[in-house]
């Protein structure tokens, strides 16, 4: 049964920074999509970054490059997001999503990805 557990949430100044981590288990850490998505309650969940485990490709949104960075440690079956220069309307709950990849194309696209954890919060106060 895979399992993500997302951590690192918490409440941060604007312009600050944040690490989140996400900790994968019941499932083997190869050909594997690992994406980062935020959602607010009453709006569209948005996918922010993801990596393809197998070379650490990664994609961004556009809204998050220069700022974010989406990274993996494979002995922990863990991948990461550090988020710099948060800004309060990037409050939100952030979940951490896994699925398989054939061709290493990996895009932070809801609709792709099977497995999800239960999302950890991050609070960007002005």
């Amino acid at each position: 049964q895979v399992q993500l557990v997302e951590s690192g949430g918490g409440s941060v100044q604007a312009g600050g920074s944040r690490t989140l981590s996400c900790a994968a288990s019941g499932v083997s850490y190869s050909q594997l999509c690992m994406g980062w998505f935020r959602q607010v309650p009453g709006r569209v969940r948005e996918g922010v970054a993801a990596i393809f485990t197998n070379w650490g490709s990664a994609h961004y949104a556009d809204s998050v490059k220069g700022r974010f960075t989406i990274s993996q440690d494979k002995a922990k079956n863990t991948v990461y997001l550090e988020m710099n220069d948060l800004k309060p309307e990037e409050s939100a709950m952030y979940y951490c999503a896994a699925a398989w990849s054939y061709d290493g194309d990996c895009r932070p696209l809801g609709h792709q990805y099977s497995y999800w954890g239960q999302g950890t919060q991050v609070t960007v106060s002005s």
